[in-house]
């Protein structure tokens, strides 16, 4: 079998690249891949690189994820968030692929206080959650085998990220004031990665399985919560912080005013992922503490 990885320098696509390998005959490409094209920007060239690879399954991690910068360039960003899959999702249909792709819970408007499910109508708040709606919704379209991870929160050892930012400021200040009306589930790349292996492989063997499914980690917080997990976690292994968990001081997220609009609920109802593949998704906090274990 050969995959083909779009996007593979990102969080989820270096996960990828572990997780794909033991599948088959793995080809990653990124923007900056000089044999092949897999510049979202340019979405012209992309059914070419498709079709000279000919993959059984293409897997697409590309993405215009930076939310505000997304409200100042929304021509950019629907051209790699909406355009560029649905031209790669057009050419998968050509040679039969099955086409993976990952969407957000920035498709809803983040009311209310359920996890939201596939079959819930979508409403963004942003140029980003429109722009991937778009996206999952033109790769569905055109290619009739696909699966459309919608996911949350996402982290990695690899990079920047929430926890490496909330440690950094809990060494300098002594205390720390982070928003507490956001509801989610931290998620982390690695986990997305290997559900993704998982998830290709029941696929193949009963096309049934394709379709639309939410996948974050189990359990919810809010960012409050989560940096005090953070800090608690880091006292645990010994690190010295001048602020600890009981210094995060809850603030509503209008004490942080940004471009684009962020959701207050971003629960996602998972039953549908873990009952169709058979996979219980674990507790937000396994993963963030693992991540925790490799960079602390």
């Amino acid at each position: 079998m050969k995959l083909l990885l779009l996007g593979k320098g990102g969080q989820v696509g270096w996960e990828l690249q572990r997780s794909l390998a033991p599948l088959g005959k793995l080809v990653a490409l990124d923007f900056d891949s000089t044999d092949l094209n897999a510049d979202f920007s340019r979405p012209e060239q992309l059914a070419e690189t498709v079709l000279a690879v000919r993959p059984d399954v293409i897997v697409n991690a590309a993405a215009h994820t930076a939310v505000d910068k997304a409200e100042s360039e929304p021509d950019f960003a629907r051209k790699l968030n909406a355009t560029s899959p649905g031209v790669v999702a057009e050419a998968a249909q050509r040679i039969g692929a099955l086409m993976v792709h990952y969407s957000t819970d920035y498709v809803f408007d983040g009311s209310g206080d359920a996890p939201w499910r596939e079959t819930d109508a979508t409403g963004p708040l942003s140029v980003y959650g429109a722009t991937k709606l778009e996206g999952e919704q033109l790769v569905a379209q055109h290619c009739a085998r696909h699966l459309i991870f919608r996911t949350s929160w996402v982290y990695a050892a690899r990079g920047g990220n929430f926890a490496k930012t909330m440690l950094r400021l809990a060494k300098e200040r002594d205390r720390l004031t982070v928003i507490d009306d956001q509801f989610g589930a931290p998620t982390g790349a690695e986990l997305l990665a290997d559900i993704t292996a998982h998830a290709i492989g029941a696929t193949l063997g009963d096309a049934s399985k394709a379709g639309l499914y939410h996948v974050v980690a189990g359990g919810e917080t809010t960012w409050a919560g989560y940096a005090r997990f953070v800090l608690e976690q880091a006292r645990l292994a010994g690190v010295e912080l001048k602020a600890g968990p009981d210094a995060v001081e809850a603030v509503l997220t209008s004490a942080f005013p940004t471009p684009a609009r962020r959701p207050h609920n971003s629960r996602l109802d998972t039953r549908k992922f873990q009952s169709t593949f058979g996979l219980v998704l674990p507790a937000w906090q396994a993963g963030v503490a693992r991540m925790l274990r490799e960079t602390l």
